[in-house]
């Protein structure tokens, strides 16, 4: 019989044992803390599957606890796969990297290295290892992005800001421009734009006549141009081709089939074709464009791109791999293994392409293909000196021929 004032205690395989109430509640410890109170102190751990199950079961569909979840941590649950190691890049660094970077800052410049995120800011900025200064920075590359940092275009793909009315065109870009590129001593130069639908030439004049800056200030840099489609104007495309620029670049950045998903409904795969037809025909000594892998492309697709670039006489294209800047993108489809693009630049290269550059990193202006195109257009140019110094010395010999004839 059970007093008033007590409680009794049955336990499994243990005898019937009474205790005060007041002895209970002043004495005995808590038995253990709530599975839900420990969980909370503990925090995830990565180290069992405890995480998942703390989320699935204790979270659901609300974010109170997601400060607890690093990015990396909060990425595991994403459907993309994961980075593979031979994307990751080192830390930006150098003498060359530094230099470029504060005239940037000081003249008020862009580079789509910085906007778009390269993952080869500090290879390309950073020049030829194991030289001198000089040497190392006639090895550098930068892109300079003109005509400001807002695009008018909104690709899936692309990390650059973007508006219907961006800032006006800085006056004094082209000379700053010119100016930055001089000082820095560079043996090659790309110059990008943003998109400027807003302007009636989509802002091609800006762009020709900071090339010529350019060629005033510094001759001996070649100068490439990475163009828009001008919204299929060819007379705007004329216009930068005769500027004096060395290579004519412009982007089909993805197969036919996916360019309406990939870019801007206002580009087209077409529309970019015509821009690197026109080029060419307008007496450009090197056409450049670049795809991206990684997106959803089979091979079929990215062999009838290739085909139809060589139809319109492509001289470089390089393949790269799409890193998505950041969760408003478009999601990566794939990563490409390095022997796939090993294999593309095979196969582009046996259809008559002058250069190939494809790997992982590869973007559209890398360094690796400034190298070799640097090359080949020094090489021409000694070629038709002596072409030139070949076509004089026949029409002297024939001139002394027929002075001794008569």
């Amino acid at each position: 019989m059970v007093r008033p004032g007590t409680v009794k205690l049955v336990l499994r395989g243990a005898r019937t044992a009474c205790t005060p109430l007041h002895v209970r509640s002043l004495a005995t410890p808590s038995s253990s803390r709530t599975g839900f109170s420990q969980t909370l102190e503990d925090g995830p751990s990565w180290r069992t599957s405890s995480v998942t199950k703390f989320r699935q079961s204790r979270l659901g569909n609300t974010k109170v606890y997601a400060s607890w979840f690093t990015t990396s941590e909060l990425d595991y649950h994403d459907s993309s796969p994961r980075l593979p190691s031979f994307l990751k890049t080192s830390i930006p660094k150098g003498a060359s990297y530094a230099k470029i970077k504060e005239d940037l800052r000081g003249l008020k410049l862009h580079t789509v290295c910085e906007e778009a995120r390269c993952p080869n800011i500090g290879d390309c900025w950073g020049g030829k290892e194991g030289e001198t200064a000089e040497e190392g920075r006639r090895g550098a590359t930068a892109t300079i992005m003109l005509m400001g940092d807002t695009c008018t275009r909104g690709c899936r793909f692309c990390s650059v800001k973007t508006s219907r009315a961006p800032p006006p065109l800085d006056p004094h870009e082209p000379e700053h421009t010119a100016e930055a590129i001089s000082r820095w001593g560079l043996g090659y130069i790309v110059l990008t734009s943003v998109d400027r639908d807003d302007l009636a030439d989509g802002g091609a004049h800006h762009f020709a006549e900071t090339i010529r800056k350019i060629k005033q200030k510094a001759p001996q840099i070649l100068v490439e141009a990475l163009t828009g489609d001008f919204a299929g104007s060819l007379a705007q495309v004329s216009l930068v081709a005769k500027s004096g620029l060395d290579v004519y670049a412009h982007n089909v950045e993805t197969v036919e089939a996916l360019t309406p998903f990939v870019r801007d409904r206002r580009a087209t795969f077409r529309q970019s074709l015509s821009v690197l037809e026109h080029a060419k025909k307008e007496g450009v000594r090197i056409t450049k464009t670049s795809i991206m892998l990684g997106v959803g492309e089979t091979d079929d697709q990215v062999m009838d791109a290739l085909r139809e670039l060589r139809k319109v006489d492509v001289d470089v294209v390089t393949f790269g791999q799409y890193m998505r800047p950041t969760k408003r993108h478009m999601k990566v489809d794939r990563y490409v293994e390095p022997a796939e693009f090993d294999r593309w630049k095979q196969v582009a290269e046996d259809m008559g392409f002058l250069y190939v550059a494809s790997g992982p990193l590869v973007r559209s202006s890398y360094k690796a293909g400034e190298f070799y195109i640097e090359n080949v257009l020094r090489g021409k140019a000694a070629e038709n000196r002596t072409k030139t110094l070949v076509a004089s010395s026949e029409l002297d010999g024939m001139s002394s021929s027929r002075k001794l004839a008569t």
